[in-house]
């Protein structure tokens, strides 16, 4: 099996000596939080009420102080930290939603999707203002003639003609089908984005300080003559440490390919996943809804929302993972129809597959 290996330590080689100060200083403040959690759930209810409080001032400190570190890092946008108040509120009930484990696999869903339609406007749409096209759209109104409707909208067609969509399998592949759905719907085109597909995953036998990150050629879909000059779009719901992105990355340079640009597109991510990236990649950008301090020693994101793959695809078998074209039948007819397109060109990457 021909395999790409990335180790932590290798990633961790890539961070300033600065880096690992605010690591460290964003854990001292977190493990204040932990503290309180151990006490939180043997608590009174009006007892509760105090030290919710208590957390919630914890929290507002961390707030501050990723805001603190990132206002330095220009190539790291969070939503919450670039974006007016008023539209705050909207992302955090969506977070919150998310990381709630009674939010159900078709919720769950429904909240990743209106997650990836705010990051869209963020990474493209908002980018593009000014410049906006008309739109005609013809209604169902026919009485007494065709009605026809005139809506401007951002023109986004210079950000988006470019781009090729890189999975990284397997909790990666509804949301790149989401934002490739995003730039069909917003260019004026009807541009069907590209795919490019990667099998890769962590070794999650091993905790955060030795991982390894496992790129499987094999399994993985891509052209590398497609995808020189191109801006390279990937998307996953969580950047835990930044290891599969930067295995990719690596592997695409050790190969020769001179890409024009990434743009990591993520629900929640880690300060040390968005170090590690902007570090180790020089022309890569990192856009999060949502900015969490830590990761534990299994390398989970902390609050974080557990496994997103899982929540959004359910789990596989230990001994039969699915392979793309069965996840994408697993969506089911409903969402299949949504996506149609972008189901066509997964489906071609995979079947009319050109080598790698």
């Amino acid at each position: 099996m021909a395999t790409v290996t990335l180790h932590a330590t290798d990633l961790d080689g890539y961070l300033t000596q600065l880096d690992m100060d605010h690591l460290k200083e964003t854990h001292r403040i977190y493990d204040e939080a932990i503290e309180l959690f151990k006490k939180f759930e043997s608590l009174e209810e009006v007892e509760q009420y105090t030290m919710r409080e208590e957390l919630t001032h914890v929290f507002e400190r961390i707030g501050r102080y990723l805001k603190t570190v990132i206002a330095t890092e220009k190539r790291i946008h969070v939503y919450s930290f670039e974006t007016p108040k008023e539209q705050h509120g909207s992302a955090s009930r969506l977070i919150a939603k998310l990381r709630d484990p009674s939010t159900s696999q078709a919720e769950f869903l429904y909240y990743v999707q209106r997650a990836y339609e705010l990051l869209f406007a963020h990474v493209y749409a908002d980018k593009a203002l000014p410049a906006k096209r008309s739109i005609i759209t013809k209604t169902p109104v026919s009485f007494p003639f065709n009605n026809y409707a005139i809506h401007k909208i951002p023109d986004v067609d210079k950000f988006i003609d470019n781009s090729v969509m890189c999975v990284m399998l397997r909790g990666a592949l509804l949301p790149s089908m989401i934002i490739s759905k995003e730039i069909q719907e917003y260019s004026s085109t009807n541009m069907i984005t590209p795919f490019a597909l990667f099998r890769i995953r962590r070794d999650d036998t091993k905790k955060e300080k030795n991982m390894d990150y496992l790129l499987d050629l094999d399994r993985s879909f891509f052209d590398l003559s497609k995808l020189e000059g191109k801006d390279l779009v990937f998307a996953d719901p969580m950047n835990a440490t930044g290891g599969s992105l930067v295995t990719i990355v690596k592997y695409l340079e050790s190969q020769g390919v001179n890409y024009k640009s990434i743009r990591f597109i993520t629900v929640i991510s880690a300060l040390k996943g968005a170090l590690r990236v902007v570090r180790a990649i020089e022309k890569a950008h990192v856009y999060t809804l949502w900015m969490d301090p830590v990761l534990n020693e299994k390398a989970y994101i902390l609050p974080g929302l557990g496994d997103a793959g899982d929540r959004l695809n359910g789990t596989d078998l230990p001994d039969n993972p699915r392979n793309m074209i069965q996840l994408m039948a697993d969506y089911g007819t409903n969402l299949t129809n949504l996506y149609r397109d972008q189901v066509k060109e997964i489906e071609s990457t995979v079947l009319g597959r050109n080598g790698s």
